[in-house]
C-alpha cells in the first residue's frame, strides 16, 4: 500500500510539473522561429569574420574566443566528472578528496578563462579603436 502511494505522488508531482513546464514548450516555436531569421540574415560573410576586409585583430580576437570558449566547456566537463566522482565515492575520504581537489582546480581555471576573455576583449577591441 504504501508502495502505491509514493507511485501516485510521484504521478502527481510529474503531472504538475509538465504542467508547469507547458508554457516554456508553447514559446520554444517563437525562439526557433527567430533563430532561423537570424541564420538566413547572416547570408553577409563579414558577419562571421571570413570576409576579406576583416581586419587582423578581429579575426585574432575571433579564433582567441573560440579557444578560450572550448577550454571553457572543457573545464565544465571536468567539473561534471568531479562531481560524478563525487557522487560514487561511497564514502571514501581519498575518492571525495580527489573530487573536491579536482572541483577547486576547475573552478580556478574557470576563473582564469573568464579573466584572459576578458583581458583579450578589452586588448583586442583597444587594438580595434587605434586602428580605426
Amino acid at each position: 500500500m504504501q508502495t502505491m502511494k509514493t507511485f501516485l505522488k510521484s504521478c502527481y508531482y510529474t503531472a504538475a510539473a509538465g504542467a508547469l513546464a507547458l508554457p516554456a514548450m508553447a514559446s520554444a516555436q517563437g525562439v526557433f522561429t527567430t533563430a532561423q531569421e537570424n541564420v538566413k540574415s547572416v547570408g553577409d560573410s563579414a558577419d562571421i569574420g571570413t570576409a576579406a576586409d576583416a581586419s587582423l585583430p578581429d579575426v585574432v580576437g575571433r579564433l582567441i574566443n573560440v579557444a578560450l570558449g572550448f577550454i571553457g566547456i572543457l573545464l565544465l566537463v571536468y567539473i561534471l566528472y568531479a562531481g560524478f566522482l563525487w557522487m560514487t565515492a561511497g564514502g571514501d575520504e581519498g575518492k571525495v578528496k580527489t573530487a573536491t581537489t579536482m572541483i577547486r582546480n576547475a573552478i580556478i581555471g574557470l576563473l582564469i578563462i573568464v579573466a584572459a576573455f576578458a583581458i583579450s576583449n578589452f586588448v583586442l577591441g583597444s587594438l580595434i579603436n587605434v586602428a580605426q
